[in-house]
């Protein structure tokens, strides 16, 4: 494998991408897509709309995005190959494009920094979003801090709980988190009440929409700014090894880290795309988030948009689970739906059980310590290598880190010393509470 020079790869993205994802006029991604919002929420649409396409041509956007991207989130991230698990598995050769290596931990501040700069354009100083592993949510009010604004994240109550150091974070510089008891109390609640803010506030507040989904321009906005991903890994991919892989793989909650990395690969037939939904504890109903791997999603439209959702035959949304906070989402992008059905995208789903495992083989093998979400990529991964050659090379799309999900993992791996720990920490940080309200005599 030759030596990645980094010059090479800064002079690829010197300019946006040449070839978006862009939906037709009506905001339509073949079948899915379009903007179903109030009529207040219009002009809001309407004037991001004209912003994004004037980003998509202004050359000062790209190299202000750029900049940011470079200086404060530390890309290019690099493709990191693993000899150790490929060895392991005795077939195919695995690499990881480390998205968890930026600014955050997660492929979210890719899209954050973009947004944040069209809001500011626009005069909006309020942002708010929706998060589920709390990624977007570190994200969103990481660039608040960093460009003086407002933050206000919605989360699901349950989501609050699995994700609490994110909800830490997220309040210690400067965010104002709302856990929302309403449903499910997971990703698509928090999203509702996103929208019912923005509807109240919309003047001075930017909804900054954390992945592909949602009303038009929501979904081709967020999919372009993730596209670096796909552009850096490109070149990174034959810088070192000569050639493209042969598939490259991604997990799949709304889509956003998964049409990232695709962007890269979209126009190259020999490249496969696999997206791995959440297959959960099995395939009964509110035991997984799978929409399109296992045929369950139903075409419908909510949340400002037309696609696939876990829903009844009556149009009402199920509830959905995987031990992966970010991706029991009830619904998927219009654009992965859109590459599902043209064929481009082949959908697998993971198991909880899987996602466990690849994530202690990762860590014992190469020492990298995957986001739960991302663990799902991984899986799927795994699975496949072994059936295939070294001469096979798969890409897996490392979209975030995984410290956040120590209590989860330490639960699955039933790590009795770790629940005693916070068991104790527990105890004492109760004990210095209780002695800082004494009063002094």
């Amino acid at each position: 494998m030759s030596e990645v020079p980094e010059h090479r790869i800064m002079e690829s993205l010197a300019g946006p991408p040449e070839r978006a994802l862009l939906p037709d006029s009506r905001g339509y991604f073949g079948d899915f897509g379009g903007a179903y919002v109030p009529e207040i929420l219009r002009p809001n649409l309407l004037q991001l709309d004209q912003a994004f396409a004037e980003a998509r041509s202004d050359p000062t956007f790209w190299a202000e995005y750029m900049r940011e991207l470079i200086l404060f989130s530390g890309r290019p991230t690099p493709v990191t190959p693993l000899p150790r698990l490929s060895q392991h598995l005795g077939g195919a050769q695995l690499f990881l494009k480390r998205e968890d290596l930026g600014q955050t931990g997660a492929h979210k501040i890719n899209n954050a920094i973009g947004q944040a700069i069209i809001a500011r354009r626009l005069g909006k100083r309020r942002l708010i979003a929706e998060t589920g592993a709390g990624q977007h949510g570190i994200a969103t009010a990481t660039v608040a801090a960093r460009f003086g604004m407002e933050a206000v994240i919605y989360m699901g109550a349950e989501d609050v709980e699995r994700q609490r150091p994110n909800v830490f974070w997220m309040q210690q510089m400067g965010a104002k988190v709302i856990a929302v008891e309403a449903g499910a109390r997971t990703l698509k609640d928090a999203i509702n009440e996103a929208l019912r803010d923005w509807a109240t506030n919309y003047e001075g507040t930017h909804y900054l929409l954390g992945t592909a989904c949602g009303p038009h321009p929501f979904p081709a906005l967020v999919a372009w700014l993730q596209s670096i991903a796909g552009t850096e890994a490109r070149v990174q991919m034959l810088e070192l090894t000569g050639r493209l892989p042969s598939r490259v793989y991604a997990c799949v909650g709304g889509g956003s880290n998964a049409l990232g990395i695709y962007q890269g690969f979209l126009a190259d037939a020999g490249v496969q795309l696999i997206g791995v939904e959440a297959g959960g504890r099995g395939d009964a109903s509110g035991d997984h988030a799978s929409r399109l791997a296992g045929g369950q999603g139903r075409r419908g439209i909510a949340q400002g948009y037309e696609t696939l959702f876990l829903q009844t035959s009556e149009g009402q949304m199920v509830d959905t689970y995987s031990v992966a906070a970010g991706l029991d989402y009830v619904g998927v992008s219009p654009m992965i739906a859109h590459l599902h059905q043209q064929g481009r995208l082949i959908m697998e789903q993971a198991s909880d059980a899987e996602v466990v495992d690849a994530v202690k083989l990762l860590m014992r093998l190469e020492g990298v310590i995957p986001a739960l979400e991302s663990a799902h990529a991984v899986a799927a991964a795994i699975r496949a290598a072994g059936r295939l050659g070294p001469q096979d090379q798969l890409l897996v799309n490392l979209s975030g880190r995984g410290d956040k999900d120590i209590f989860t993992m330490a639960s699955a791996l039933g790590d009795d010393s770790w629940a005693a720990f916070l068991q104790h920490k527990a105890a004492a940080m109760l004990a210095a509470t209780k002695t800082a309200k004494v009063p002094h005599v």
